[in-house]
């Protein structure tokens, strides 16, 4: 499966080592399977002065040979392991965590939350009509070295 990750650099040999703590599923290198979501996100960079650049990976893996977190839905199981992961909990021993990005609109529900200006329930009643954009965060550094490939970067 093609996987992208924008970055202020070319990536050509990612680790976890660069990733910020405080992340939507902890320390980790994160990708996404939407091009778009990418190209996107890479204009955060541009906005900061800085070159952007769209790195293209493939990445191919069994299932049943990894710990793999998955998350289909923004729901009470995303909105705890977003929190923790915010909170830099170290949360399950996984290779890789796959759910819903917390993007712009997300992330003032979730922000509002995590101060109590909201209840869980509340925040899960707004969450319920965002539509989650995918996001994979590798989080072991031998996953990342056996499952994904480099294919190239493009200045953006």
């Amino acid at each position: 499966m093609m996987m992208y990750h924008s970055s202020n650099v070319s990536v050509e040999n990612p680790d976890t080592k660069h990733s910020r703590q405080y992340l939507d599923f902890g320390r980790g290198f994160y990708l996404t399977s939407l091009k778009e979501q990418a190209v996107r996100y890479a204009q955060r960079f541009k906005r900061r002065g800085q070159q952007a650049w769209l790195n293209t990976y493939e990445l191919v893996y069994k299932e049943n040979t990894w710990n793999i977190k998955r998350f289909d839905s923004y729901d009470k199981q995303w909105l705890d392991f977003v929190a923790q992961c915010r909170e830099g909990k170290e949360v399950g021993n996984y290779d890789m965590v796959i759910g819903g990005i917390a993007n712009d609109r997300v992330i003032i529900t979730l922000d509002r939350y995590f101060i109590g200006e909201i209840s869980q329930e509340e925040a899960l009643g707004l969450l319920r009509f965002e539509k989650p954009n995918i996001q994979y965060c590798i989080r072991s550094e031998r996953m990342l070295k056996e499952c994904l490939t480099f294919i190239e970067s493009e200045q953006l």
